[in-house]
């Protein structure tokens, strides 16, 4: 069961990484039609966030490596991720779908999150026969 955890949580850390370092390449403009001028504000805060995105990449690394000692911090994982689906399932109602792609990868994150959470409670207790 913690092999699984570790596999489902370095899934995660290598969404975070991924996700981040394509924001933190392309910023704001990779992402808007070339008729739009520079959005300068619009680019410093998205890769002011891709920032911390990549940063949760190494944290949720190192719980990875560490999980039999993290505790709890290991459902904060689960709880990133879960939150990471759900930011993409708010745009997804406020605006619509951004594709197909972003939608599999919504239905991975709430997917993915949920299992982190529900395997380190099962890790933890586990049922005495």
């Amino acid at each position: 069961m913690k092999t699984t955890l570790r596999i489902l949580m370095g899934l995660g850390a290598l969404i975070c990484f991924v996700g981040s370092m394509n924001i933190l390449i392309k910023g704001a403009h990779g992402y808007l039609p070339d008729t739009v001028p520079p959005q300068l504000i619009l680019d410093n805060i998205l890769r002011f966030v891709s920032g911390i995105y990549f940063a949760l990449g190494f944290l949720i690394t190192w719980a990875t490596i560490n999980v039999n000692k993290t505790g709890n911090l290991t459902y904060f994982v689960g709880l990133l991720v879960i939150f990471a689906g759900l930011g993409r399932l708010w745009s997804r109602i406020d605006l619509g779908s951004a594709g197909a792609y972003f939608d599999s990868m919504m239905y991975l994150e709430l997917v993915l999150g949920s299992a982190i959470m529900i395997l380190k409670y099962f890790s933890e207790h586990k049922p005495k026969p």
